[in-house]
């Protein structure tokens, strides 16, 4: 190692927020390092902050601009905010694609619908096994979470060896896939380690968290219980769950039946790399729909609100042929994420209005956490017993208080948040540089920046409505008869009881008169002078700023 060498990590999304996962590596001479990126996420819009959009990825314009520098691309696991961004993001970095097969699976099918070549993805077996890439030997170290073959990753430089955990909880019976090998996490550690980057999710949550296994007792017993039809949901991702519901609702005598596309293909992926093992059989919607209440089962799609996943749908009435009715039972096999209540609460309200019993995870019988708690979080400390912490996948909150964690027992630690470009060589974490970090939204079949002003102006329409206003003037610069404004999202009368198209265009109609010829010569001036008006004679009618559009046109 050279004295002039350096190792780097830069967070470019998942630190100062949950979701949207991407965390550069570099090692080498400052400002040229070679680099390796953990993970490439995507994270979820909502109608409040982003109305309209698609979804969220991270903004990746200085990898970009670096990609010369980029060895590889590692993925820990095929969680959306993991995974979700290969297909989107691939072509602005080209760097060969790392993981394992259950996660390989899902990103040659997101590389594939995106138009990329997924043979760029490569299929790692999990430790000993090893990457090379530039001055980085990277291995995938098997670690329990909520989706099959989940991984940490053992990165080795020329300035020692980082653990980066990736997404974790320490689960030694997990249903499917690894279960949690102390002995092998304290073996790839025993030699020192430089940094561990940990996970830092359920640092607030005080208890130790529980196995998978520990659900599916209280899962069958409730489906036992239950008459009507059954119907739960949980996240698509976790198949361990899906598999669980299954199961206890075939002990039941019920069939089962899975309703989302999302669900559907995580099971087919589970079957077609072996990870599942063997699925109870299911039954296609068309002979649900047929099937005694008492003898069915569905399993579906929405445990977060989602508006068009199948439990909104069935909340709303009938869906593919299906619908709820009173004594049936809805199970929510799930944690709601902060900020996702509403939806969630909104479809258990309508349930309810049905006379379907609802059961939700209040009493911690139907779900557990994939991720780690805190005396697990201090657990994993205390196996790497690294020289330093790095809390990563977090809010704010959650990493500066994971990092006193770190402190109160005794290891340096450094809240770093997205675009804090950190040197990792020494004794202690310290900031080098700060990178422009942000979102990138997928809006349609287009992407732009979060500061490009398109869902500002969105949200302001959505506030404040919309107004046009079309003015016609002649050759001699001559307003042309009277201007006229159509209106949208704004109440058609105000406070003098006259139609606001009317008051509004009669204002519009004096300020024409009073402009003087320098203004009528003047688009931008006449633009601006109409848009002040409209939103003054709006205000007055209605109590509302409205966007306004103004079309000046002119007679050659």
């Amino acid at each position: 190692m050279s004295k002039n060498d350096r190792l780097i990590y830069l967070p470019l999304g998942g630190s100062g927020e949950i979701g949207m996962n991407a965390y550069v590596y570099g090692y080498g001479p400052a400002g040229k390092e070679r680099l390796i990126l953990v993970d490439i996420g995507v994270t979820f819009p909502d109608m409040d902050t982003t109305p309209g959009v698609n979804l969220i990825v991270p903004d990746i314009a200085w990898l970009e601009a670096n990609k010369h520098r980029l060895e590889a691309i590692f993925i820990t696991h095929a969680h959306e905010d993991h995974v979700g961004g290969i297909g989107y993001l691939y072509k602005r970095l080209g760097a060969p694609v790392y993981c394992r097969a259950f996660t390989a699976f899902h990103a040659r099918r997101k590389m594939e619908e995106a138009g990329n070549n997924a043979d760029d993805v490569i299929t790692v077996s999990p430790y000993p096994e090893t990457v090379k890439a530039g001055p980085f030997t990277v291995s995938f170290l098997p670690i329990s979470h909520s989706i099959p073959e989940s991984s940490g990753l053992v990165i080795d430089s020329a300035a020692g060896r980082v653990v980066h955990t990736g997404d974790f909880k320490l689960d030694e019976t997990p249903v499917l896939g690894e279960p949690f090998d102390e002995d092998l996490w304290r073996e790839v550690s025993k030699d020192g380690v430089k940094a561990l980057v940990c996970d830092s999710t359920n640092v607030f949550s005080p208890n130790a968290g529980r196995s998978e296994a520990s659900v599916a007792p209280e899962i069958t017993k409730m489906i036992s219980a239950a008459s009507g039809m059954v119907v739960a949901t949980t996240f698509a991702s976790n198949i361990a769950r899906l598999k669980t519901l299954a199961e206890a609702g075939q002990a039941a005598g019920r069939s089962i039946c899975l309703l989302g596309r999302a669900m559907q293909r995580m099971v087919a992926a589970g079957e077609a790399t072996g990870t599942i093992g063997h699925f109870p059989n299911t039954i296609p919607v068309e002979d649900a729909r047929d099937m005694p209440r008492e003898n069915l089962m569905l399993i579906v799609t929405g445990s977060q609100g989602e508006r068009r996943a199948a439990s909104a749908q069935l909340s709303r009435g009938k869906y593919l042929g299906l619908r709820m009715k009173e004594g049936d039972t809805f199970l929510f096999s799930s944690k709601t994420i902060p900020g996702n209540e509403r939806g969630v609460i909104n479809i258990m309200n309508a349930y309810s209005e049905m006379g379907v019993d609802v059961v939700d995870d209040n009493g911690g019988l139907y779900h557990v956490s994939g991720h780690a708690n805190r005396p697990d979080i201090k657990r994993m400390h205390d196996i790497v017993d690294a020289e330093m912490v790095i809390p990563m996948h977090g809010e704010h909150r959650h990493l500066r208080e994971h990092a006193h964690l770190a402190t109160d027992n005794g290891r340096t630690s450094m809240v770093l948040v997205n675009g804090s470009m950190a040197d990792i060589t020494g004794d202690a974490p310290h900031v080098v540089e700060h990178i422009e970090s942000g979102r990138t939204y997928l809006d349609g079949t287009v992407q732009y920046g979060a500061l490009d002003g398109i869902v500002r102006d969105r949200i302001r329409m959505a506030l404040n409505g919309h107004v046009l206003a079309t003015v016609i003037v002649d050759e001699n610069d001559e307003p042309l008869g009277d201007a006229w404004v159509e209106v949208m999202g704004l109440a058609e009368t105000g406070n003098s009881n006259a139609p606001l198209v009317d008051v509004v265009e009669e204002d519009l109609n004096q300020l024409l008169m009073r402009m003087n010829d320098k203004t009528l010569r003047d688009d931008d001036k006449m633009e601006d002078s109409i848009k002040r008006e409209v939103r003054r004679s709006v205000q007055a009618e209605i109590g509302k700023k409205p966007e306004v559009t103004v079309v000046v046109s002119r007679l050659a």
